[in-house]
């Protein structure tokens, strides 16, 4: 839905809004707040609403920390639940110096300069993204813990789903805040759903995934549950992925289907793939961004490890659905939902973009499942792998000038700081398992 600066004042005081929440995104892919009572609306509006941007990751330096939150009007919603203090609003923000030009480091700054790429070459970009996440019990201090009653697997319902009447409430709170939530289900670990709604324009859906993990992880507490979108909380099950399915328009057409392709593909859908191939390993930093998130990417259990495409298995890299037409999209699948998702799907189309501008051609889609080839065959088959490691993964990222061009300067630098911080900490620390497996050994 579309506002203008006075629908928004006119609502606010005919739903008697008393707060609203001045949200936006760091590098890290957390959801920031200001919150502003009603009489402040009309100066946020006005673009003159500052915080100290040096307390927030990633951001600037404390000497130059004064920053400017700019609401994007289309993104108004009251959000579905009331506190004692009343009803409160939300407005999603683009960050900008104060001086008025846009801050570098804003991540929907960051897809906001892939999605004027794919413009300047003609085309409109739409992504759908497939979040899973797991409900757990609390404990009785209100900690998150990794047990759940529920016992059910994939697309199973009630009572062994005891999820079920969270997973719906979600659906209805969503639906009442413009989602269109196309299906919901059960998924196969114990305590794991998926969510799905329909895709958009690729900044509202990025904007959409984030207005999502919040009104999961609200919904889950009103129901005594945890929600998580961590993508491996237990060990011998399925991790939680974010399928990222993308297409491109141009002239209102879908850009990348051909019917008289043998899948269905057009050239410019080979590029993309392409690109997204050659640049995989060194954008894996942003699609799986954190030290769990590789033990996710195992064999064995459903979230790709290896380099490839098809259009009739689900074990590459990449697969193209089988619908056709205007429905035609590559479907990306590495991605989990700890991803900063304003990088990650920048990230996505930069690289396949630029699979299209240097004319790439993927290699031969592979059919058979992966899995069950030996890493001779594999290798005989120039069949690569994803980085195993979150260290792995930040050499890849951090020797990339194309991933270097693509976030800029202030992003790429942050980003690859904050993440040898988290991996220096993550291999320093001891685990239980090592004192499971060593200390009565040694």
């Amino acid at each position: 839905m579309s506002y203008t600066k006075e629908d928004i004042l006119r609502i606010a005081e005919e739903e008697d809004v008393k707060f609203i929440c001045l949200q936006f995104t760091d590098i890290l892919g957390m959801l920031k707040s200001v919150s502003i009572t009603r009489s402040q609306l009309s100066k946020a509006l006005d673009n003159r609403c500052c915080f100290d941007g040096s307390s927030i990751d990633g951001f600037v330096r404390i000497e130059e920390s004064d920053m400017c939150l700019h609401p994007d009007l289309d993104s108004f919603v009251i959000l579905p639940w009331e506190s004692e203090s009343g009803k409160t609003a939300r407005l999603i923000c683009d960050v900008y110096f104060t001086d008025g030009t846009p801050f570098e480091g804003d991540p929907r700054y960051v897809l906001k300069r892939a999605i004027q790429k794919a413009a300047d070459m003609g085309y409109t970009c739409n992504v759908g993204p497939e979040c899973e996440f797991f409900l757990f019990r609390p404990d009785e201090k209100g900690r998150p813990t990794t047990f759940c009653h529920d016992r059910g697997g994939y697309f199973d319902l009630g009572p062994i789903d005891k999820g079920e009447d969270c997973r719906k409430d979600i659906c209805l709170t969503l639906e009442s805040m413009g989602f269109e939530i196309e299906a919901s289900h059960h998924e196969n670990a114990k305590g794991q759903h998926e969510i799905d709604f329909k895709y958009d324009e690729v900044l509202r859906t990025a904007d959409n995934v984030m207005t999502f993990k919040l009104v999961v992880k609200n919904l889950a507490n009103r129901h005594g549950l945890y929600a998580t979108f961590m993508p491996k909380p237990v060990f011998g099950e399925c991790g939680s992925g974010m399928h990222t399915n993308i297409s491109l328009f141009k002239d209102g057409k879908n850009a990348f289907y051909d019917e008289n392709d043998e899948f269905g593909l057009s050239k410019a859908a080979y590029g993309f793939i392409a690109g997204i191939m050659d640049h995989i390993k060194s954008m894996t930093v942003l699609t799986n961004p954190i030290v769990n998130s590789y033990k996710r990417l195992v064999p064995g259990y459903e979230a790709p490890v290896y380099v490839a495409w098809s259009a009739k298995n689900r074990s590459p890299l990449i697969r193209i659905p089988s619908a056709k037409g205007v429905a035609t999209r590559v479907e990306l699948r590495n991605p989990d939902p700890a991803a900063n998702p304003y990088l990650e799907m920048a990230a996505s189309i930069f690289a396949g973009l630029d699979g299209i501008e240097r004319g790439l051609t993927p290699p031969p889609a592979k059919d058979s499942n992966i899995f069950n080839l030996t890493d001779e065959e594999r290798k005989k088959e120039g069949i690569g792998s994803l980085p195993k490691t979150l260290g792995e993964a930040i050499k890849e990222f951090e020797k990339s000038d194309f991933m270097r061009e693509c976030m800029g300067d202030h992003v790429f630098n942050r980003y690859i700081k904050a993440k040898k911080e988290e991996w220096k900490e993550y291999s320093t620390r001891v685990s239980q398992w090592e004192i499971e497996k060593y200390l009565g050994k040694y």
